[in-house]
């Protein structure tokens, strides 16, 4: 930084001072007004290309300030921390800066201010500002302030505790800085959450600070490499905030009766914000629950019927908690699936074998036994044993049964006979009074049911869910199962079906629960009861008939079904990629101005800065960006993008949320004059976990507003569903297609295709090898 001699001029004047921290260069340089500690306020031309450091040394040195530099530091008028980061930033939007303590001094006052039970609540409303800051947190950590922290919120309560955890929270938001927090501190929050006297602005960062615990898994740390260089000496410490995790979590939350309860419970709070924490929160447990405590977790759930809480929801019409009810279909998608893949075991787990007995006691049927074949004319046969094949299975291995249902297909069949006993009780004598060709196996279309529910709402997988609009049906699955099944039974005594037709019945099942389920977050419950329980045999089967000459009889057998479930989980991963990939290439916005913003008339007009160009980085962890006043050619890489936003503080991607300028719409995307502001369907807002937009964006074509909504909403930690018709219905158009080229090969060469793989019955011993395959 060059001087006039030596020294930038200074003119007083008696509202203000002229200040000048550089020569200016060619052209129009921005003026900024500096507010000093004791009022005076400074105009000053403040070159770009400066270290925060310069500029404050200048500053220092015009004013004959004569303590030293480094005890200062500038900030915005709400309080922002000026860096080499956001410096170029605050000067081309000619911010009012104020120059104040520098970091170590700030967090040396507070720490001081803390210790003082009548300053204690104003500071600490001034540490949940500061402490995100990493000048202010480092010197924070190392003066002991931590564990000033830590005591006050366990040894407070009221509002004092609220600002206490909302500091805790917004520290909580770096990956350094709370490694050291042990099981105490976990307890007193699951205390804190598990108290319903708590206050709601006490519960809203206590639940936030125990999500981020279930969040700090150590399959979840990031990589030391891919760390910025101003944190490089964190992530290389032996311990890191990665240490915590589910298990350590629900560990303390088992102490504390209830509490899982009343977390659920909250979710029908008045408080939109505790929803949306108590949602995030029943996600994190979900998405990052261990192999042990899996069963645990999602029994707890289903006991406190968080469906309904769910479904209640659905329909209470809260955008901002749209995403994260999504995300909690996806994890169903999870459960059910993990469910239908885990194996019934009727002798090793008593929960099992318990439901089993349940359901052949409420059948009323007595064993029978009989004699299959003779032995040299003699008197002895063999005994077999008829329990489990008068329910309707195929044999008496109920492992095998349940084997491409799994636990989904028993808890189904469970909650069948549980809906009506008497029933079911009379639908399995029923059947075991006709002849064995006439008798429907009931309990394998029960499984049955299960495989055609699962197809229909795509339980493949890892559980990933292109469904991109709530699914009140999927949440009722055992509801819809009962009215499938009774659906069979009926569609079996209607059609006179004999055991040869039992594909036949399962084809017709197939094609009303299209019909039942389609469209499902725009119909009502009664009308799907309607249309199992009173739809005519003859009308489905001439339906069902009408769309067998469109459709191929292949597409719905078992091998062709799970390739398709291969060929599903391949192209989300495909398309997920591409997403990303869209983002790291880059894309310009048009910066919007929220909806439910009181707007100015004046910001109707075309604003200096319109325009927005975001990349994410390589190391997926930044969107950067620049805001200008016009479009223009962007380099490769984040030369030309002095600004950014953490991806981990990205707690909800909602769309449809603001508007631009009539003008600039009508410059951009030639749109008719318009009275009102109306919510653009290409615009997205990034809200932080804190419920604070990050940035308000217009896409100027509907493909990009669905690349980065989809892209951003897989990037999240508790993402993995998807939003946009556009990506939902490339996925599943890159599924058909893969599927018909694999098929091309079989149905070309003209080869059978099975319903269903015989394995045959296991070697009589172990005492076999395999041969190598012939040579050529």
């Amino acid at each position: 930084m060059s001087y006039a001699n030596n020294r930038a001029s200074v003119v007083t004047t008696k509202t203000a001072t002229t200040m000048r921290t550089t020569r200016p260069k060619s052209g129009l340089v921005p003026t900024n007004t500096i507010v000093t500690k004791d009022g005076q306020q400074i105009r000053a031309k403040i070159d770009a290309t400066l270290s925060v450091s310069h500029v404050i040394r200048t500053l220092c040195i015009n004013l004959s300030i004569p303590d030293p530099p480094k005890l200062y530091a500038l900030r915005d008028e709400n309080d922002v921390l000026v860096t080499n980061d956001n410096l170029r930033k605050m000067i081309k939007t000619k911010a009012k800066l104020k120059l104040v303590s520098a970091p170590e001094i700030e967090a040396a006052e507070i720490l001081e201010k803390l210790r003082d039970e009548k300053t204690q609540r104003l500071a600490l409303f001034s540490l949940a500002k500061y402490i995100r800051e990493t000048e202010f947190v480092d010197h924070f950590l190392q003066i002991g302030g931590l564990q000033d922290l830590i005591w006050i919120i366990e040894n407070n309560t009221g509002n004092t505790l609220a600002y206490a955890l909302t500091a805790m929270q917004n520290l909580m938001d770096n990956d350094y800085g709370w490694e050291n927090l042990g099981n105490a501190f976990i307890c007193r929050v699951v205390q804190i959450l598990a108290s319903p006297q708590s206050l709601i602005n006490v519960c809203r960062p206590a639940t936030a600070i125990l999500r981020r615990f279930v969040e700090a898994d150590p399959r979840s740390a990031p990589n030391p490499s891919g760390a910025s260089s101003s944190h490089k000496q964190h992530h290389a410490a032996s311990n890191t905030v990665f240490q915590y995790g589910f298990d350590r979590v629900y560990e303390e939350m088992q102490k504390a009766p209830g509490m899982l309860e009343i977390v659920v419970s909250r979710l029908g709070s008045g408080d939109s914000g505790m929803k949306l924490n108590s949602m995030m929160l029943i996600n994190s447990l979900l998405s990052h629950v261990t192999e042990q405590r899996w069963e645990q977790l999602t029994s707890d759930l289903e006991r406190l019927n968080i469906r309904k809480n769910v479904l209640a929801l659905m329909t209470s019409g809260i955008e901002d908690l749209a995403s994260s009810i999504l995300d909690f279909q996806g994890n169903l998608i999870r459960v059910a699936y993990r469910r239908k893949t885990t194996p019934v075991d009727p002798h090793g787990n008593q929960r099992h074998a318990g439901a089993l007995s349940y359901i052949w006691t409420a059948g009323k049927l007595q064993e029978e036994v009989a004699v299959v074949h003779m032995q040299n004319g003699s008197a002895r046969g063999t005994r077999d044993v008829l329990k489990w094949r008068r329910l309707g299975f195929s044999t008496e291995d109920l492992r095998a049964e349940f084997d491409r249902v799994g636990v989904l297909g028993l808890d189904s069949l469970k909650n069948f006979v549980q809906d009506d006993p008497d029933y079911f009780a009379k639908v399995v004598l029923e059947q075991v009074n006709r002849a064995p060709e006439k008798r429907c196996p009931v309990a394998r279309a029960s499984s049955e049911v299960v495989e055609v529910l699962a197809d229909h709402w795509s339980i493949f997988g890892l559980g990933y869910s292109t469904s991109t609009t709530f699914q009140p049906f999927f949440l009722n699955f055992s509801k819809v199962h009962i009215l499938a099944l009774r659906f069979f039974l009926r569609m079996w005594n209607e059609s006179s079906a004999t055991v040869t037709d039992f594909p036949r019945v399962v084809t017709l099942l197939r094609s009303q629960v299209k019909v039942a389920l389609r469209q499902e977050n725009e119909r009502q419950w009664h009308e799907v009861e309607r249309a199992f329980q009173e739809s005519d045999y003859r009308a489905v089967r001439d339906r069902q008939m009408k769309e067998l000459e469109k459709d191929d009889e292949i597409m719905s057998k078992a091998p062709v079904r799970n390739l398709r479930e291969k060929l599903y989980k391949e192209s989300y991963q495909f398309v997920r990629q591409q997403r990303i990939q869209c983002l790291m290439q880059g894309a310009w916005f048009i910066n919007g101005i929220p909806l439910n913003t009181p707007v100015p008339r004046e910001a109707l007009k075309r604003p200096a800065r319109p325009w927005r160009f975001m990349r994410l980085d390589n190391s997926l962890k930044y969107l950067h960006y620049v805001d200008s006043a016009v479009k223009f050619s962007v380099k490769n890489g984040l030369e030309d993008l002095p600004e950014r936003i953490e991806i981990a503080q990205i707690g909800e991607v909602a769309v449809g949320t603001c508007f631009a300028p009539p003008t600039l719409m009508r410059e951009s995307i030639d749109l008719p004059p318009s009275a009102m502001p109306k919510a653009l369907d290409t615009s997205f807002s990034l809200i932080s976990t804190r419920e604070e937009s990050l940035a308000d964006q217009i896409s100027l074509d509907h493909d990009t507003w669905a690349d980065w909504t989809d892209g951003l909403n897989m990037l999240r930690k508790d993402g993995g569903h998807v939003a946009t018709q556009e990506t939902a219905a490339f996925v599943n158009a890159l599924t058909e297609i893969g599927l018909k080229v694999k098929l091309l090969s079989l149905s070309g060469e003209k080869v059978d295709i099975p319903s269903a793989l015989d394995p045959g019955l296991p070697p009589p011993t172990c005492d076999f090898f395999f041969a190598d395959a012939p040579p050529g």
